[in-house]
């Protein structure tokens, strides 16, 4: 498939082969010819890992400092006195079995799910449709709990999940804002994310963990960014 005028005009911008510190890559990215709307600035690792291997599985979610510059559509799927915390912490849309039904009917207008644990039974029927987009709960996410204030009040101010897919090479992809921030923002959100997928990784992994490092526009080329630029123990 043959690349916009954009995308090559934003090649010419750096060298493909160097790596390059955060502050010059976000620089670079920045850089970048302007869209018609205030892009997404993504941060990508290639793991050395077998994401296939129950015990090399790379997931779970991070808080970014200084949000994604998202409005993100939260919601809650409980009942009882869950769903007025719900409500006062924030979500856009809190039910219970008819937010199931509205769901197997077609909906999908939200961004993140949560649920308490006594409604995931209810919840596994709907495995077929959010388990492919990414958005079924899960404890290890934090979206399946009863502290429901707390994770509305987190997934609104920037709380966003990683995962390394095995189908894509073992690759994790995340959002770190927009190019409208300031460079310290995208490099202090850069840095939640890397710390966070550093520390997680698993006791079974051997060899070099992160292979290869890059940070791009959601429609721009990846800069690579250099390994020792990777603060996290």
């Amino acid at each position: 498939m043959g690349r916009g005028k954009k995308y090559k005009e934003a090649l010419a911008l750096f060298d493909r082969q160097k790596t390059y510190s955060w502050v010059q890559a976000i620089e670079i990215v920045k850089a970048f010819p302007h869209r018609n709307f205030d892009e997404t600035v993504e941060v990508a690792l290639n793991l050395g890992i077998d994401g296939r291997q129950a015990d090399q599985i790379v997931r779970g979610t991070v808080m970014l400092p200084h949000g994604t510059g998202n409005e993100v559509v939260v919601l809650v799927i409980t009942q009882g006195n869950l769903m007025g915390e719900a409500q006062e912490a924030g979500a856009d849309f809190v039910g219970g079995a008819e937010m199931i039904e509205k769901i197997q009917g077609g909906w999908l207008g939200f961004d993140t799910v949560i649920a308490s644990p006594d409604m995931m039974g209810q919840v596994g029927k709907l495995g077929r449709i959010l388990g492919p987009r990414g958005l079924m709960p899960n404890p290890k996410t934090g979206t399946v709990t009863r502290e429901i204030g707390q994770a509305v009040r987190e997934a609104k101010a920037g709380r966003i999940e990683y995962r390394a897919d095995s189908k894509s090479g073992n690759s994790a992809h995340m959002p770190i804002g927009k190019v409208s921030f300031e460079d310290t923002a995208l490099i202090a959100n850069a840095k939640a994310v890397t710390d966070a997928i550093i520390r997680a990784r698993p006791a079974a992994t051997k060899g070099q963990y992160v292979r290869k490092l890059t940070v791009s526009t959601a429609m721009g080329p990846g800069v690579r960014v250099d390994r020792s630029e990777l603060t996290a123990a």
